[in-house]
């Protein structure tokens, strides 16, 4: 099918990611989220008020987030603009793109402005009151590190889920840093010519505020804390868990930052767009929940149905993004989707670049469009797991307006 939303080719954007504790680890993600959006758009001559709908997407808690979206839309001077606030793991990207086209798709809106952000650093430490427990004491949580740790549904961690699925398939340690190797060099040629690539999408060098947003505190060239691995440093490692096969080279590591799509009508797109002549058009979402403790198989039904409601078969999709918390998730998905795993992922992924939650579907989609326009246009599919044993999809079309 063929959905009545577009995205404005150019009308989207993504921060440099950087590592768990680094450059943004002291920025509140919602404010920061729209302290790049106002720069953002200024730079693509977009009036925030030319808005009617927002989605913000977020799936780590922070000071006064319980506004969500309004106050986001506030702050970036879109007072008038309303819209929800979703929480997907790391699906919430696909997930908030998904409603904005819903809402366009229904007549509700005309021009949305959908923004995920997530500060997995420095994350909040929460208190549950039970005045009945033992001494009226209550429960407590690290929203982050355990949850990381712990799906409570079955007590294990989202690492168990990588090597149930290694061990279901026979994939070995040996496999996944063969995929850890090429995406590193996947990711390199990114930084060609003066990171050209990132500079399609992403404003660099990238001045870092400082907490009040009134100071520079630093600039990035690029994303931060990327490993440079080799053969022989990747085969030193052993598996996190005995007797398993991931290493902690064959999975990413956490990390801030935020990322934005606009997203409107075919007419509106055009005027938004940075190039007049190209059309970016939705075509199918899939979403899926696999058996529990196996999250990376989520991403293979999630893509087969975004495939289906596209009318497309994979070997019509000419480039294929995915979210792989591990490296065993694109073995997996290049075996049963029978595609060769070396050509996925071009320019970039999250294995490499690291694990935000919330705005990493949104950068791979951003990637996805790139990287089809310099192939001269095409079909593109972007899935990823999430926690839950979950996944969502989406196909989308680079071709002329």
């Amino acid at each position: 099918m063929r959905y009545k939303a577009e995205i404005p080719y150019g009308a989207y954007w993504s921060t440099p990611f950087a590592r768990w504790q680094g450059s943004f680890s002291n920025l509140h993600s919602v404010e920061f989220a729209a302290y790049v959006a106002r720069r953002e758009l200024e730079r693509r001559h977009i009036d925030p008020k030319s808005f009617d709908h927002g989605v913000l997407g977020f799936s780590v808690p922070q000071k006064h987030s319980f506004y969500g979206l309004p106050w986001l839309t506030g702050l970036i001077g879109a007072e008038g603009v309303g819209g929800p606030t979703l929480m997907q793991a790391c699906a919430t990207g696909v997930r908030t793109l998904l409603a904005a086209v819903q809402e366009i798709e229904v007549g509700l809106a005309s021009t949305a402005l959908v923004i995920n952000c997530d500060r997995t650093s420095n994350g909040p430490h929460l208190y549950y009151p039970n005045p009945r427990g033992p001494g009226g004491t209550g429960a407590a949580e690290d929203w982050v590190m355990d949850n990381f740790g712990c799906d409570p549904l079955g007590g294990h961690s989202m690492l168990t889920t990588a090597e149930n699925v290694a061990r279901r398939h026979g994939f070995t340690t040996a496999e996944q840093h063969e995929v850890v190797l090429r995406r590193e060099q996947q990711y390199r040629e990114s930084l060609a010519d003066g990171a050209a690539f990132l500079k399609r999408f992403m404003t660099l060098p990238f001045e870092v505020p400082a907490p009040g947003f009134k100071k520079t505190a630093g600039t990035l060239e690029a994303d931060e804390g990327i490993s440079h691995s080799t053969v022989e440093g990747l085969a030193a490692l052993k598996p996190v868990m005995p007797g398993g096969t991931v290493t902690f080279g064959g999975q990413t590591h956490p990390a801030d930052g935020n990322a934005a799509i606009v997203v409107t009508t075919r007419a509106r797109a055009r005027e938004l767009s940075l190039d007049r002549t190209i059309a970016v058009r939705l075509h199918g979402f899939g979403q899926s929940r696999t058996e529990l403790a196996y999250m990376p198989q989520a991403t293979i039904p999630a893509a087969q149905q975004a495939l289906a409601q596209a009318d497309r078969r994979i070997d019509q999709i000419a480039a294929v993004k995915t979210h792989n918390p591990f490296a065993i998730n694109d073995l997996l998905f290049a075996r049963t989707m029978e595609i060769d795993w070396r050509t996925m992922n071009n320019h970039g992924c999250s294995l490499v670049w690291g694990h935000p939650q919330a705005p990493m579907g949104t950068r791979s989609i951003i990637e996805l469009i790139e990287e089809l326009k310099l192939r001269g246009g095409g079909f593109g599919l972007f899935t990823g797991c999430a926690a839950g044993d979950t996944a969502m999809a989406v196909v989308l079309e680079v071709t002329d307006a």
